[in-house]
């Protein structure tokens, strides 16, 4: 079977007894087994565990039941999500010596629970605090599409593993755009959705007021089929809101006709590259898009963004920072020490501003119904580099991959990310931004925008 098939497709021809889930998950691992040497995306491959499972999927069909929606997908998890009996990385040394998890995560357990097929855990940023997944103790995930070049962070093995085919859908999660930046990067979609739509239960924390998690697909249709698994409220998540309660249908076939769309201008143009900006004018301009919208104070919202991050991830890792202070990459160690000293005033003033902020964007969103941004400020650049230079000043990269992302994840807001038709080697993305709990909005404009050939999972060339 073509290694770019939908994830939609696999269930189907699973389902209809055309083809075995065992032959699917088989074929997935000798890809992952082929291919992972070089992207370095898993971590952990489960392919005993993946094989019992696609058995079972098999003799539920073979029996006459319902095997689920997803029945016979391969997918895999960031090393952040448990996985019963495996033990929870989150990137890191120090939980290598941490004992198996009992249960799965919720997200992972409702994956399962619709036919999908686990078969490993992915390379990510330690305990996901970068935006690079230059990880120094388990190795760099390779871009597919230029080796030499960095996935993205901090979700940037899940990115990579849709990206090079490896499998058709994996989770990520997303405190400042570890979601959406390698998705830009790699050229897959990914979904952000509203802070509390989806449950964290089991899912190693980084910092607790802003993290989520969501699924990467290489189509809209893909994209949704693994969010609405997922969807529902859960007491094990006591942020998992009782709106979660309510799922939101993904709206595929609707069109954009008679939405209101803007794009975000200001801030959004003055940190995205040229070939970023003009990428995403392109296609407003395809789509119809004629208002251009500049949010309010997007560089404060920003620096409390950070303020928050630093804050509440130091405070977290302070324990281990005592006692195991070597065991840290030196740069998260770094980070997080100074998050650890922040003082409180600072955090409690951040806070209110994220308030404020949240109200300006109810005020935004009164003119429009989904905007329109850049993701990433620019397109993957080289492992190891340290610096890129923006409209014509050199700035930190790792830090910096977020400027985009990062004001947007403060506020909960749903976003799809999609990747754009560039005539470029690398991928850019295109980040689709919705009301809080509106998922469906940027469902149906990610959908739409693929009917039209603005937006597309980028081949990666062999």
């Amino acid at each position: 079977m073509n290694r770019f098939v939908s994830a939609l497709d696999i269930a189907a021809v699973v389902r209809s007894g055309d083809v075995t889930a065992k032959t699917i998950v088989s074929d997935a691992l000798s890809r992952i087994a082929a291919d992972n040497k070089r992207i370095n995306a898993f971590t952990r491959v489960t392919e005993a565990d993946a094989l019992r499972d696609a058995a079972a999927v098999d003799a539920a069909i073979a029996a006459g039941r319902d095997a689920g929606p997803l029945a016979g997908v391969p997918f895999a998890v960031k090393n952040l999500f448990d996985v019963q009996g495996e033990v929870t990385l989150a990137g890191s040394r120090i939980n290598a010596a941490n004992a198996a998890a009992i249960a799965d995560a919720t997200a992972v357990r409702r994956l399962r629970e619709a036919g999908a097929v686990l078969v490993g855990l992915l390379n990510m940023d330690e305990y996901a605090y970068g935006f690079t997944t230059e990880n120094s103790h388990y190795g760099a995930t390779r871009n597919p599409h230029d080796l030499s070049r960095i996935a993205g962070g901090s979700s940037g093995g899940s990115a990579a593993a849709v990206a090079g085919a490896l499998v058709p859908l994996t989770l990520g999660t997303d405190t400042n755009g570890s979601i959406r930046v390698p998705s830009a990067l790699c050229g897959v979609f990914g979904l952000k959705p509203t802070y509390g739509r989806l449950s964290r239960a089991g899912v190693f924390p980084f910092v607790g007021s802003l993290d989520h998690v969501g699924p990467f697909a290489r189509s809209t249709a893909d994209l949704a089929a693994a969010y609405d698994a997922i969807q529902g409220a859960d007491a094990r998540d006591p942020m998992c809101a009782s709106r979660a309660m309510e799922p939101t249908t993904p709206q595929l076939g609707l069109g954009i006709e008679g939405l209101r769309i803007g794009l975000l201008g200001g801030y959004f143009e003055r940190n995205a590259d040229e070939n970023a900006w003009n990428a995403v004018v392109t296609v407003a301009r395809a789509a119809g898009v004629a208002r251009e919208v500049q949010w309010p104070e997007v560089e404060r919202a920003r620096a409390a963004a950070f303020i928050i991050t630093a804050a509440e991830g130091g405070q977290l890792h302070l324990p281990n920072l005592r006692a195991q202070r070597d065991a840290f990459d030196p740069l998260i160690r770094d980070r997080l020490t100074a998050g650890a000293l922040t003082p409180g005033a600072w955090y409690v003033q951040a806070q209110r501003l994220r308030r404020w902020f949240r109200d300006r964007a109810r005020e935004v969103f009164r003119d429009v119904d989904v905007l329109l941004a850049p993701t990433a400020p620019c397109a993957a650049t080289s492992i190891g580099q340290e610096t890129m230079t923006l409209r014509g000043r050199e700035i930190p990269l790792r830090p910096n991959m977020g400027l985009l992302t990062q004001p947007l994840s403060f506020i909960g807001l749903p976003i799809v990310a999609a990747p754009l038709v560039v005539d470029s080697a690398l991928p850019l993305g295109l980040q689709i931004i919705a009301p809080a709990w509106r998922e469906d909005l940027c469902v149906r404009v990610s959908a739409a925008l693929q009917a039209r050939g603005l937006v597309c999972a980028k081949p990666v060339q062999s």
